[in-house]
């Protein structure tokens, strides 16, 4: 009586089986859709919103804008603070451009936004705002170039703090932040500079 209890209990637990494992095995059994050919997202792709693709799009035009204003200090003034400063400048908003670019194509996006002219973003400079400080010298140029830096991180630190606040993806908002740091520190230094 035993023995046909087990076999009972085992021949139940067999069928159940039978019928789950048939169900599984059927793709469409239980969605009505093929799922073998649905794909796990890619991180990449994943974890990311509109607002953190704008963060992207904006700050690498104005990035590149910062790193052309860094370039001009060359050859155009002996203060060695300001010198000292664009280096800096540079070496700090290059790798930043490399990484946001990244994440651009690994989310398959374009990396012109409407951000990508000059004067369109915050704190951009225009063509002219760039020649005029082109043909400054010296004191003359410090002033400007200090003046229209703070003013051009000032708009850095807006689209950060946007994207802190806007963003889902992790990087672009450790990004976010660390903009705000550096950018805000070279805030204080330029306007202690500009006396």
């Amino acid at each position: 009586m035993i023995s046909r209890k087990l076999a009972g209990a085992a021949l139940a637990a067999l069928a159940s089986f039978a019928v789950l494992t048939g169900c599984a095995s059927s793709d469409t059994a239980s969605t009505g859709h093929d799922m073998s050919t649905v794909k796990a997202p890619d991180p990449q792709q994943a974890g990311h919103n509109q607002a953190d693709v704008a963060f992207a799009q904006g700050m690498i035009p104005h990035h590149e804008q910062a790193l052309e204003m860094a370039k001009l200090v060359d050859g155009r003034t002996r203060n060695a603070k300001v010198v000292d400063l664009a280096a800096r400048i540079q070496k700090a908003q290059d790798p930043e451009i490399r990484q946001l670019t990244g994440l651009l194509e690994g989310w398959g996006v374009a990396q012109s936004g409407e951000h990508s002219g000059h004067g369109s973003a915050s704190g951009m400079m225009t063509e002219d705002d760039l020649a005029k400080l082109g043909q400054a010298k010296d004191a003359a140029f410090d002033k400007q170039w200090l003046e229209m830096m703070v003013e051009h991180h000032e708009g850095a630190l807006e689209m950060a703090k946007t994207a802190l606040q806007q963003g889902s993806n992790a990087e672009v908002k450790a990004l976010a932040q660390k903009v705000i740091d550096g950018q805000q520190a070279e805030i204080t230094e330029m306007r202690t500079l500009l006396g």
